[in-house]
C-alpha cells in the first residue's frame, strides 16, 4: 500500500486534474491512500473570508465565499455536470457560520472556514474519477484524525486516530482500492473543526502511511524533487537526488518548505521512504528521502523573509539569565510564537521572529513590563547548510549583518539591505 499527496498546484485547472487521474490510473492494481490539498489558492482565498467575518463584515464575508464556490462549481461541471449538488452540504456548514456573528477566538473560526478548501477540492476529484472509472472511497477526515483543541496548530491523538484508521480506513479497502481523503485538518471529540498548522497536508499523509505501514509516501509537487534552494527565489537552484531523514529534518527546522517539519519523524519511526516527485514529469524518479546517510551535499539555502529582530533589553542592566528569559519564554508559549534565531547576551535578548503583526505587537506589549524592547522590522533571516565562504560572500553582498549563529555544519545571518 501507498501513500500519495497531491498539492493544490496539482489540481489547479481541469487539464492537471486529468493529469493526476492519468498518474493514479498508471498505478491501477496498487492499494493507494490518497491525499489532496485544497486547489490553488482556495486556502488564502478562505482566509479572506474568515478575516472578514471575525471582522463583523458578514456581507464581505458571504460575498468572498459566493466565489469560491462559483469557482469551485464551474470546475466540477466541466468535469461532471451530473454530480453539481455534491458540494451543497459543505458550502451550508460554512454559511450557516458566517450568518453568526463571532464569539469565540479568531483562530477557532479560521479552522472551521479555512478546512473547506481541502473537503471541496477532495469530493471534486474523487467524484470526477469515479465518473471514469478509477473506483475510489471518499472519506471526510474529520472523522479519523481526531485532536485537541488548540486551532490552527492542533495536535493529533494518536491513539485514537490509530483506532479510528484500523476500524474504517482498513476495511474500506476491500471496496475499492483507492481511498481519496483531505489533509491539514482534523476535529475535536466535540466534531469541531480543527487544522494541524499550514502546509499539514504532507504531515496528514506521514501519519496515515505510518499507521497503516504504508510502503511508501510520495509527494506530487510542481518541481523534479528537493532542491537546494527555492528555484523561484533562486535560478541556479540544484536538484538533489537522495536525502537523509535527518537532513531534512535539519532542512525543514530552519524553514525549507519542500517539507511540512512534522512529516518525517512519523516516517523515519518505521522506515518508511519518502519520494518527492513532480507531477509534470511522472516518469522521473524525484528525490527520495530515507534512513541511508548521504554525502557531499551542496550548500542547502534557506532565505525566511518578512522578519522582525526584537532586542529585550534589561531594565536596570541585570542580567537577563534566568528568570527574566524564563518569563520571556512563557510570554512565547502564551502568544504562540516561536524564535527562527535567539541570542543572549549579559544585559540583552535578541530574537528574530516571523512577522504576524497582531502577535508580535502582542509581544512587545506584554514584554515592554520586563525589557526595554526594540523591534526592527524588514530583516532577512538565511541560512546555509554545508556553507562555504564563497556561497556565504555571493549571499550577503551589499547587505548588513544583524546577528549570527554557526555551527560545523550551519551558519545563520540576519540581514538587512544597504
Amino acid at each position: 500500500m501507498k501513500v500519495f499527496k497531491f498539492g493544490g498546484a496539482s489540481i489547479n485547472s481541469i487539464e492537471r486534474i486529468e493529469n493526476v487521474a492519468a498518474i493514479i490510473q498508471s498505478f491501477s492494481g496498487q492499494k493507494l491512500l490518497i491525499i489532496i490539498s485544497a486547489m490553488g489558492k482556495t486556502t488564502n482565498a478562505l482566509e479572506k473570508v474568515a478575516e472578514a467575518f471575525f471582522a463583523g463584515n458578514k456581507e464581505t464575508a458571504l460575498q468572498l465565499f459566493h466565489e469560491i464556490k462559483k469557482e469551485h462549481l464551474t470546475i466540477l461541471a466541466q468535469l461532471n455536470p451530473a454530480a453539481t449538488n455534491i458540494l451543497n452540504d459543505l458550502f451550508t456548514e460554512v454559511e450557516w457560520l458566517l450568518h453568526d456573528k463571532p464569539v469565540r477566538q479568531y483562530d477557532y473560526y479560521y479552522d472551521q472556514i479555512v478546512c473547506c478548501g481541502e473537503l471541496l477540492s477532495t469530493a471534486i476529484v474523487s467524484n470526477y474519477l469515479n465518473s471514469i472509472d478509477i473506483k475510489n472511497n471518499w472519506i471526510d477526515v474529520r472523522d479519523i484524525v481526531r485532536t485537541d483543541d488548540n486551532f490552527r496548530e492542533a495536535v493529533v491523538d494518536w491513539n485514537f486516530t490509530q483506532q479510528k484508521i484500523q476500524e474504517d480506513i482498513v476495511p474500506a479497502f476491500t471496496a475499492t482500492g483507492i481511498i481519496l481523503t483531505q489533509g491539514f485538518i482534523g476535529a475535536t471529540d466535540e466534531n469541531e473543526s480543527t487544522t494541524l498548522g499550514r502546509e499539514g497536508s504532507d504531515y496528514t499523509a506521514a501519519i496515515f502511511a505510518n499507521m497503516l505501514d504504508a510502503e511508501s509516501q510520495t509527494i506530487w509537487k510542481d518541481v523534479e524533487g528537493v532542491m537546494n534552494a527555492d528555484p523561484k527565489l533562486f535560478a541556479d537552484a540544484q536538484f538533489i537526488a537522495a536525502l537523509s531523514y535527518t537532513e531534512v529534518i535539519e532542512m525543514a527546522y530552519y524553514g525549507a518548505q519542500v517539507i511540512h517539519p512534522k512529516t518525517i519523524k512519523p516516517l523515519q519511526n518505521k522506515s518508511i521512504p519518502l519520494h518527492v516527485r513532480c507531477f509534470l514529469n511522472p516518469a522521473s524518479p524525484g528525490t527520495i528521502i530515507s534512513n541511508l546517510p548521504v554525502h557531499h551535499l551542496p550548500p542547502v539555502i534557506v532565505l525566511k523573509t518578512n522578519q522582525v529582530l526584537m532586542q529585550f533589553n534589561s531594565k536596570d542592566f541585570s542580567f537577563v539569565e534566568d528568570m527574566l528569559v524564563n518569563k520571556l519564554h512563557q510570554l512565547f508559549v502564551e502568544i504562540k510564537i516561536r524564535p527562527n534565531l535567539s541570542q543572549n547576551g549579559a544585559i540583552r535578548l535578541y530574537c528574530c521572529l516571523d512577522n504576524w503583526p497582531e502577535k508580535i505587537e502582542k509581544l512587545a506589549l506584554a514584554a515592554s513590563e520586563l525589557f526595554d524592547v526594540q523591534v526592527e522590522k524588514d530583516v532577512v533571516l538565511l541560512t546555509i547548510r554545508h556553507y562555504t565562504e564563497a556561497i556565504v560572500a555571493e549571499l550577503t553582498v551589499n547587505k548588513t549583518e544583524l546577528l549570527s549563529q554557526k555551527t560545523k555544519e550551519t551558519l545563520q545571518i540576519l540581514l538587512k539591505n544597504n
